[in-house]
């Protein structure tokens, strides 16, 4: 049957009988335990115990499969009849396991058991012998030398140096060392001055101890004096291009009699005597990059170095080993960059070639680094290894190189220089600290019941975008970019600086708005006029259009105002100055329409209108001002609608003996005026325009008469030279603030003090005044009015100019004022000039 396991046996028969059954036929029993030791780089070799019952055993299949997979391949297409065998093939590196079966003609046996794993490389040998032993410095009792490691280090370090010498007079060589030397520098001491000695070298490694190098050249054992310095040591080479390689060395033992100043390297093709120097000017550091020039690519080259102080040109190093001037097959550069996650500056190197031993050594103008405090990071993984930059400065600048060793040379190097160091530290600032782009700054907008709106919007954000109020209530729109906060009561308490943090992802965004102060001031009291509006519209009579002035085709003037909302027991009524007023036209409170005519208008009319509507739901208010600016306004409007000489005409009568006449205007006869005052200039006045002035002005009601004496109170030969004092100056402004402001003076910029002829007044509580009695062309200036309370202060000036007689008045222009809380309106009378 399929799948079930037989064994078979013969039975033999003749004429007499049949015979004993034969034993029962079977495959080979299953190898015993598997052993696995290196053999080379890419091949082991496989020993075996045979299977206890052979059963007519033809041979062995071998199978090796990588470690960590089930994938078992074989290594012989035919039956193998020892119990060793060498798998060839493998990669060098890798682990195995391997196993065995036996064959005869019925089959194969069952598999041994795996053997344990192996990492394919080549099997350990004696290092090979350590070469070119040289002298580096003798005092004349001991010797300092160097020598190079061995070529061979027979798949295992070299640790390990021991040292024999010999006197060459008695030809005897005996060790120097017992403990052994783990570096390629050590001083022979011991030695009789001028004695003539030779060395030699063992290296070893796990394997044990190799042979023994070429005894050195006699080096004689006397005190070195000369003044040039002695040989640099252990020239090699790296980096090697098609068209450079860079020659690094270490720097003389022995100085001379002075500082060593440079170096100088020379090359030499192999095969050649001949020396050349590379570098006609010296280098003051230990390495050195050869370019194409003088080289040839594919040649072989020797490098030796001589260091030179102030006395000259010391003797050269031992020649570096032969290198062959071509690029290792698939070399690569460093690479400089920023990383795009953590912001951290890299070099990173890619090797071309990677050993089972092989590591990173990374360099900074050729020394080799050991201080990683300052934020520097060696990553290694496979053949890639990087260098991180955490936290670079201007420390970092420079030459940065790394080499692989147990390769044939892979390395490379990089100079990093100011100009790019700086522009890597910003793009690393901004992956660091990502901005998220505004379009708009943080702002506010009031919306009803006073709530207030704080919003900003970013160029874009993502729906898993995170922020911070320093409040509640807050939203966005990732679609738009807006985000928002509001606020449903805003008080006194809230004035500050309001800030909103962003954070998407890394990158972040902060906006602030301040409101302190008159910005706050304004924001708060839209806020509640928001607020007072919400209420009013919403829930109890208010006015649907407030207090306005309203001006006729027939000159009329009257105060005008709207309401809605209203019950049956609404209640309207007008206010001046906080003094309840009846108007001629009683409200009309079915249309809401609602007037107050200001008779006949004129300054008896100034002062604050209210107009109130009231009822139990509530009061809404309404006011006007109708001074000063608005007044004016007011009589321009009039002027305008009605003719100045219709609203206002001035008379002037001259009483000459006992009879009135009419002044004509003339070139002498100057009349003018404004609608608020009237004027009369006497150009060149004699004895003849001494007499009773009277101004008359008239409107439709009434008229209103000011007369004044001129009989005989002025010199008018002094008034024409300009000497003669008459009448006053009166300078008033009106004054508004709270808490109520201090009010001071000062004429030129100096302080005016009360006296006889300077009278300062406050009439009400908001007139001020600066009467100058007995005003001469001496109070000509710059006079000015200063308000103050604790908002803050403002001033207004006033020019002042007394004219001689036949000078032209100039247009006087005053404008209200509004800053700190204060308002003030100044205005200016003059009599008798």
């Amino acid at each position: 049957l399929e799948g079930k396991d037989y064994q078979f046996r013969v039975v033999s028969a003749n004429m007499y009988g049949v015979s004993e059954p034969s034993e029962p036929s079977s495959v080979p029993s299953a190898p015993g335990q598997v052993v696995a030791t290196r053999e080379t780089e890419t091949s082991v070799l496989i020993q075996w115990a045979p299977p206890k019952d052979p059963n007519n055993l033809i041979g062995y299949y071998i199978d090796s499969c990588v470690k960590g997979s089930k994938d078992w391949t074989s290594a012989n297409h035919k039956p193998h009849k020892q119990t060793r065998f060498v798998v060839h093939g493998l990669t060098t590196g890798e682990t195995y396991g391997f196993r065995v079966q036996a064959i005869n003609e019925l089959g194969l046996s069952d598999e041994s058991q795996e053997s344990a794993p192996l990492s394919v490389r080549a099997a350990l040998k004696l290092p090979s012998f350590p070469y070119d032993i040289s002298l580096l410095y003798c005092d004349g009792e001991s010797m300092l030398l160097n020598w190079k490691q061995p070529l061979h280090s027979g798949g295992a370090d070299v640790t390990d140096y021991y040292i024999d010498k010999c006197n060459v007079a008695k030809k005897t060589w005996k060790e120097v060392n017992v403990p052994p030397i783990k570096e390629t520098l050590h001083k022979v001491g011991g030695l009789t001055a001028g004695s003539v000695y030779q060395f030699r070298v063992y290296g070893a490694n796990l394997t044990g101890l190799g042979d023994a190098s070429s005894p050195s050249s006699p080096f004689k054992c006397e005190a070195w004096t000369m003044p040039e310095p002695g040989p640099a040591y252990d020239v090699t080479f790296t980096e090697v291009r098609d068209d450079s390689v860079v020659v690094e060395w270490k720097a003389p033992v022995y100085n001379g009699a002075s500082a060593i100043t440079g170096y100088f390297v020379e090359k030499s093709k192999k095969g050649s005597d001949n020396w050349s120097k590379v570098n006609e000017s010296s280098v003051n550091h230990c390495y050195l990059k050869v370019s194409i020039c003088g080289l040839e690519t594919g040649e072989s080259y020797g490098f030796r170095v001589r260091a030179e102080n102030t006395n000259g040109i010391g003797v050269a190093s031992t020649p570096s080993d032969p290198v062959c001037i071509k690029a290792l097959s698939g070399t690569q550069e460093i690479k400089c960059g920023v990383d795009e996650e953590s912001g951290d500056i890299y070099l990173s190197f890619e090797s071309c070639q990677m050993a089972e031993k092989s590591k990173f050594v990374w360099k900074k103008s050729y020394q080799e680094m050991t201080d990683f405090s300052k934020g520097i990071i060696v990553k290694t993984s496979g053949s890639h290894s990087t260098l991180l930059f955490e936290n670079p400065d201007k420390e970092d600048l420079g030459t940065y190189s790394v080499s692989v060793t147990h390769t044939d040379g892979a390395s490379a190097s990089y100079k990093i220089s100011a100009e790019e160091l700086e522009k890597m530290l910003a793009l690393s600032y901004d992956i660091r600290n990502p901005i998220i782009p505004l379009k708009t700054e943080l702002a506010y907008k009031i919306l009803e019941r006073g709530r207030m709106r704080f919003w900003l919007q970013a160029e874009g954000i993502s729906s898993a975008v995170t922020y911070k109020f320093f409040a509640n209530n807050k939203d966005h729109d990732a679609a738009t970019g807006i985000i928002e906060m509001v606020m449903d009561h805003f008080t006194d308490d809230s004035e500050g600086t309001f800030t909103v943090q962003i954070q998407d992802g890394r990158a972040k965004a902060q906006s602030s708005l301040v409101l302190i102060g008159d910005a706050f001031k304004a924001a708060l009291a839209e806020a509640e006029y928001q607020r007072r509006e919400y209420i009013r519209v919403k829930e109890g009579p208010h006015f649907m259009e407030f207090l306005s002035i309203q001006i006729g085709d027939n000159a009329s003037v009257t105060l005008f105002c709207k309401v809605a909302n209203l019950k049956k027991d609404s209640v309207f009524q007008w206010y001046k100055d906080d003094v309840e007023v009846i108007s001629e036209v009683p409200a009309d409170l079915n249309s809401g329409v609602c007037k107050f005519p200001l008779t006949n208008f004129s300054k008896r009319d100034v002062g604050l209108y209210k107009a109130t509507i009231t009822d139990d739901r509530g009061q809404d208010v309404s006011q006007i001002d109708v001074s000063g600016k608005a007044f004016d306004d007011i009589i321009n409007e009039l002027s305008r609608v009605a003719g100045v000489y219709d609203m206002y005409h001035h008379v002037c009568h001259l009483a000459l003996q006992s009879q009135d006449s009419k002044i004509p205007a003339s070139e002498r006869m100057r009349i003018g005026g404004n609608p608020a005052m009237a004027t009369l200039e006497i150009v060149e006045p004699t004895d003849k325009d001494k007499g009773m002035y009277t101004i008359e002005t008239v409107d439709p009601e009434k008229t209103h008469s000011r007369t004044l004496d001129l009989s005989g109170q002025l010199d008018w030969t002094q008034l024409n030279e300009g000497k003669t004092k008459c009448s006053t100056l009166s300078l008033t402004c009106t004054v508004c603030g709270d808490p109520k402001p201090l009010v001071s003076w000062s004429k030129n910029d100096q302080e005016v003090e009360p006296s006889d002829q300077y009278v300062i007044a406050m009439d009400s509580g908001k007139f001020a005044s600066l009467t100058i009695k007995g005003v001469s062309l001496e109070d000509s200036g710059k006079y000015t009015m200063t308000v103050q309370n604790k908002y803050g202060g403002e001033s207004v000036d006033i020019i002042v100019s007394v004219y001689k007689h036949g000078d032209r008045f100039h247009k006087i222009t005053v404008e209200p004022l509004m800053s700190h809380g204060l308002f003030y309106r100044s205005s200016c009378y003059a009599s008798g000039l």
